[in-house]
């Protein structure tokens, strides 16, 4: 089932709250003004409130699944149900908020 690319505007965030934004969002290829994001690039997290003590806080996290019939560059396009997972808690990332004009499968 097709879903939406992501771009560099999307909200994702770790499960405790970071932020997380491409490091390499392709520039040449854009969806509503931003650039895409494609599975090469990890994606640092920033605001992570999770303790030392804790195993925390996330740090960066890289998406291990995106699009099989879309790329850029070469590299998959990133889609809103991709899977990604943070360093060195583990957790995984969920897209908040992101484009809903062009989808990918």
């Amino acid at each position: 089932m097709p879903s939406p690319l992501l771009d560099a505007a999307a909200v994702v965030m770790c499960a405790h709250g970071g932020l997380a934004h491409p490091a390499g969002p392709n520039a040449r290829v854009r969806v509503g003004g931003a650039p895409i994001a494609t599975l090469a690039g990890p994606w640092p997290i920033a605001g992570c409130p999770l303790p030392p003590d804790a195993g925390g806080p996330c740090l960066i996290a890289q998406f291990s699944t995106a699009a099989s019939r879309v790329t850029s560059g070469g590299q998959p396009v990133l889609l809103t149900d991709s899977f990604a997972f943070a360093a060195p808690t583990g957790a995984r990332l969920t897209v908040a908020s992101a484009q809903n004009r062009v989808r990918g499968i």
